[in-house]
């Protein structure tokens, strides 16, 4: 009997990312995404130690709506919800797949 091998870490964010991109194309998933309804925004641009121009520009944010976000005068679309969930979990993963 063979062993089945355990997915590495990248195997599993690339599929997430696949499947959150299918999820938000209105395309079937074979896994469930989970979009947080709300999302603490500051938190994960602190924890990554990075200014607001330095999150922004890693990641492709607009400043102003990061500020609205950060400030609680706007919330995040639920497309930018799911963004910034895999940027908490993984964001050396979304930063190479971003690099140009």
């Amino acid at each position: 009997m063979t062993k089945k091998k355990k997915p590495s870490l990248a195997d599993d964010i690339v599929r997430g990312l696949e499947n959150a991109a299918a999820f938000l194309d209105g395309k079937p998933v074979k896994e469930r995404v989970h979009v947080p309804d709300a999302i603490n925004v500051k938190a994960i641009r602190r924890k990554l130690g990075m200014t607001q121009a330095q999150f922004c520009a890693a990641f492709g944010f607009d400043v102003r709506a990061l500020r609205e976000w950060e400030q609680g005068r706007r919330s995040p679309e639920r497309t930018a919800r799911a963004y910034l969930r895999v940027i908490a979990k993984a964001p050396g993963a979304v930063h190479r797949a971003l690099a140009a």
